[in-house]
């Protein structure tokens, strides 16, 4: 039947969706787990602060978090892979369900140390996608108005590693103003919206952690070889 009505399907391969496959028989017990990167390397880095101020949030509501610090990461082909910073920043990628990037708004884009750190991380670690079918909250700091530039880009740039970005965002005008000495930040609107962000983050990583494998399984994957897949998400090719 599907060949008269498709001729450029293989049927073989085609997996109909079902609400019994999204069902989970032994959910995870463990925290979620939480990456956090950041875009600047200023002694008062306000994405820093910010991620800081979201880690906290999110081990408030159960999480295991860990914070990435971007000082030492080369840049991207200018080392080796076997870069200590590489290495961390991959593994640290590995282990999280769900991830958290801020970064600063500079000439109107995400920062370069943000990118980085992105680029360091393949889309393919062998048979692991490091990436693919994790949850991303994205978040950004800007020195003037309000903007959303960096997190519109950060927002592509999470779909092409094959993430599932929650729809909440938030951007930080006038950073320098939100926080206190002691780099804590004051009560706003703009940190009531990260509350909103990662309470989001949290219930998305909740709901697609332990199904993340089949919502991002892929009829056009299933026709290749592993060895054909893996070849062509080589970056090392580029």
């Amino acid at each position: 039947m599907f060949d008269a009505i498709f001729p450029a399907l293989d049927a073989r391969l085609l997996d109909p969706p079902t609400p019994e496959r999204l069902g989970v028989r032994e959910p995870s017990r463990h925290k979620p787990r939480f990456l956090m990167l950041y875009g600047s390397l200023r002694e008062r880095s306000y994405s820093r602060l910010v991620t800081f101020e979201a880690a906290r949030l999110l081990e408030a509501m159960g999480g295991e978090v860990k914070v990435f610090d971007p000082a030492g990461l080369p840049l991207p082909d200018s080392e080796p892979d076997s870069h200590p910073k590489v290495q961390e920043l991959r593994e640290l990628a590995r282990w999280a369900e769900g991830m958290v990037w801020t970064s600063p708004e500079r000439h109107g884009a995400m920062t370069g140390i943000m990118k980085a750190q992105v680029d360091w991380i393949p889309l393919a670690l062998g048979a692991v996608r490091p990436t693919q079918g994790k949850t991303l909250a994205v978040m950004q700091v800007s020195g003037g108005s309000q903007s959303f530039n960096a997190v519109n880009q950060m927002r592509v740039l999470g779909r092409w590693m094959r993430m599932l970005t929650i729809p909440n965002q938030s951007s930080v005008a006038k950073a320098f103003l939100e926080f206190d000495e002691a780099g804590r930040m004051k009560p706003s609107s703009y940190y009531d919206r990260i509350v909103d962000v990662m309470e989001e983050l949290f219930k998305f990583t909740l709901l697609t952690r332990d199904v993340s494998s089949y919502l991002v399984d892929r009829y056009s994957e299933r026709k290749e070889s592993a060895v054909a897949l893996a070849s062509r998400v080589d970056q090392r090719s580029i």
